[in-house]
């Protein structure tokens, strides 16, 4: 088999090689006898080879198809052409709509039937927030200082009053602490403490003491002018005013009944008008017969109370500190200022034994701490008056006074708190009576009406019968 398939190969070289020795003398010599004697090539007409213009079938169908392609590729060109719609404008055209653009680029591209100028077109001028022209802002900047100049009297007033008030107490402090077991007491604490000055306001402190013989307590209130306040500072320019010290004192309930107030002019009579006790008890009392200055002006309820609180005494501290002493008011039936807005009040008001004592700073609002250091015999004129009230006995006569009066202005309280709860049951009786005639009106039915009205004045008649008789009964 071997041999077999060696002897076939070689015959298939051999043939193959045969057939390539043919083919190249073929090609040297197919155009040989087309040359010429000069070298150049002369194509002659044969009859074995076909003419140019003559063509074989095979080459005329491949013409053919040749031919069709190139029909259909000019189709397909075509068919493209005529989807593209051309026209003159280019891909900027809509910009030259005037109803979004204005004047873009009519010069190129002008619109259709309207005219090649441009209008001169001026940009507006844009002022810039921010500018270094400070006189827009002249508002703001006064805004600006009027609260820096609020804020540095805040400060500056704050920590003048509270110097002022330092000032009071390291100058009292020992005077207080003789006179109390405990001072400056402020509650907050189950432990007592001491010397502690109770900060209410900016411009009001306040302190406690207590324990003492005959006094249930004793608070001092340092009512100073608003310095933080810029607005109160300038009103107090205008109006000049004084720092105050509110002495209250609370007595014990053996003091004797009576009513008794020395003060200044004008705030005896705001005090009269405007205290309920003063307003009841106390009448005006001629003061020649003390050595006190004319500028006082006396309320007092029993005479021989007066002569002994106005000691000689008393009336020289009120000589001395005339312009400082604003009022002394004791009472046993304080009850500090009228309620205003209590009209229908139908209970006695809770009533204590008082003394309150109220002293203007020297300087007239200028106050320094030496002013407030100098307030030291005014307090110790508090407790000679303490004392003083204390140690008070009145007469049967001035007792039997004072209890007169007491009952009197019961009886005439009793008597406003009856006619208050009468008045108040008459507006329920007339409130109720209309609106049962409201209802019976609006039932519409005139019978109902009439025997109402007719009901209503029988008890009316009623009510008057029954007036007249009790009438006749006192007149008898």
């Amino acid at each position: 088999m071997k041999l077999l398939y060696l002897t076939l190969l070689g015959l298939l070289l051999l043939s193959y090689q045969s057939a390539g020795k043919k083919s190249n003398e073929y090609d040297d010599n197919d155009f040989a006898e087309f040359e010429d004697d000069d070298g150049e090539v002369t194509v002659e007409e044969d009859a074995d080879f076909p003419s140019e213009s003559e063509d074989t079938p095979q080459q005329q169908q491949q013409q053919q198809q040749s031919d069709r392609v190139q029909q259909d590729v000019q189709d397909d060109e075509d068919d493209d052409d005529d989807g593209t719609v051309e026209t003159d404008e280019d891909e900027f055209d809509h910009f030259t709509d005037e109803d979004e653009f204005e004047g873009f680029d009519r010069d190129i591209h002008p619109a259709k039937g309207k005219s090649h100028e441009v209008p001169d077109l001026k940009i507006a001028k844009v002022p810039i927030h921010l500018r270094t022209n400070w006189d827009s802002f002249y508002l703001e900047m006064l805004m600006l200082a009027g609260l820096g100049v609020y804020f540095l009297n805040f400060l500056a007033g704050k920590t003048k009053n509270s110097k002022l008030a330092q000032a009071w107490l390291t100058s009292h402090k020992q005077l207080l602490e003789d006179n109390f077991t405990i001072v400056g007491d402020d509650g907050t604490s189950k432990e007592v403490t001491s010397g502690t000055l109770m900060k209410e306001s900016e411009n009001i402190y306040a302190l406690w003491c207590s324990g003492r013989m005959c006094v249930e307590g004793m608070l001092v209130e340092l009512k100073l002018i608003k310095r933080q306040d810029l607005i109160n500072v300038m009103s107090t320019m205008l109006k000049p005013a004084a720092d105050q010290i509110v002495v209250k004192v609370s007595m014990d309930p053996s003091m004797e009944k009576f009513c008794f107030c020395i003060a200044q002019k004008k705030v005896a009579a705001k005090m009269q008008k405007d205290l309920l006790d003063l307003s009841q008890f106390t009448e005006k009392k001629n003061i020649d017969k003390y050595n006190i200055p004319s500028s006082f002006q006396l309320l007092s309820e029993i005479g021989e109370a007066t002569a002994m609180v106005l000691d000689k005494k008393v009336c020289q501290a009120l000589d001395r500190f005339e312009n400082q002493i604003e009022s002394i008011h004791i009472s046993d039936q304080y009850s500090g200022p009228k309620n205003q807005y209590d009209d229908n009040q139908t209970k006695m008001p809770e009533v204590k034994q008082t003394i309150v004592f109220c002293f203007n700073v020297a300087g007239k609002g200028k106050t320094k701490t030496t002013d407030m250091e100098n307030m030291k015999p005014l307090m110790q004129l508090v407790f000679y008056v303490v004392d003083k009230v204390a140690r008070v006995s009145l007469s049967k006569e001035g007792k039997q006074k004072a209890e007169k009066n007491r009952q009197k202005a019961e009886e005439v309280f009793l008597k406003s708190a009856h006619a208050q709860r009468q008045e108040a049951a008459q507006l329920r009786r007339e409130e109720k009576r209309r609106a049962e005639k409201e209802r019976i009106m609006n039932e519409e039915d005139p019978d109902k009406a009439r025997k109402w009205e007719e009901r209503q004045n029988k008890q009316e008649l009623k009510r008057k019968q029954a007036k007249t008789k009790m009438m006749k009964v006192k007149g008898m």
